[in-house]
């Protein structure tokens, strides 16, 4: 039991010049550490902050370019539909005009070759007729001279006129 409080004792004593010592040495201690361990290691820390810090702009930055591209292109790109949506509806419309033309055209065509025959109908009818009315007359005229120059009864005259109809149908 007297070791109790001898040890208990000895933790009691108080020694100010000790204290005084080790409070020195500890500020001695932490000007040094900072001088060159936690300055440089500030330092160090400082410069990866900034580092990052400018990275992360640097990809913000060209996170914005990009995406301004992109709005680029994709206006472009509409444009581009826009134009070829105009361009194929002007397409479609410039074809309905020329099948239109083509198709007035041919009726055209058709209704002039139509006008061409009839004319060339009523022309050949105009001549055969022409020549008809010539042949007419000049069998009248035929007819007439072999019935003045034979003097001959009903029945001979009928006979004549049948021969003579006969042979000119036959020389046809």
């Amino acid at each position: 039991m007297s070791f109790l409080p001898q040890v208990m004792g000895a933790g009691v004593g108080f020694n100010a010049g000790t204290m005084l010592f080790q409070l020195v040495a500890m500020l001695i201690l932490l000007a040094l550490l900072k001088k060159y361990a936690l300055g440089p290691l500030l330092n160090i820390m400082k410069e990866r902050e900034d580092y990052i810090t400018g990275e992360i702009s640097s990809a913000e930055k060209k996170n914005e370019e990009a995406k301004k591209l992109i709005e680029e292109q994709q206006a472009l790109l509409k444009e581009a539909r826009e134009e070829s949506h105009s361009l194929i509806e002007n397409a479609k419309k410039l074809g309905e005009q020329q099948k239109d033309e083509i198709i007035k055209a041919a009726r055209q065509e058709a209704e002039r070759m139509k006008e061409s025959a009839r004319s060339e109908i009523v022309k050949e009818r105009d001549q055969a007729v022409s020549a008809l009315r010539e042949q007419v007359a000049s069998l009248s005229v035929m007819i007439a001279s072999k019935v003045i120059e034979k003097e001959l009864d009903e029945q001979a005259q009928e006979k004549l006129i049948q021969d003579y109809l006969k042979e000119v149908g036959e020389s046809r």
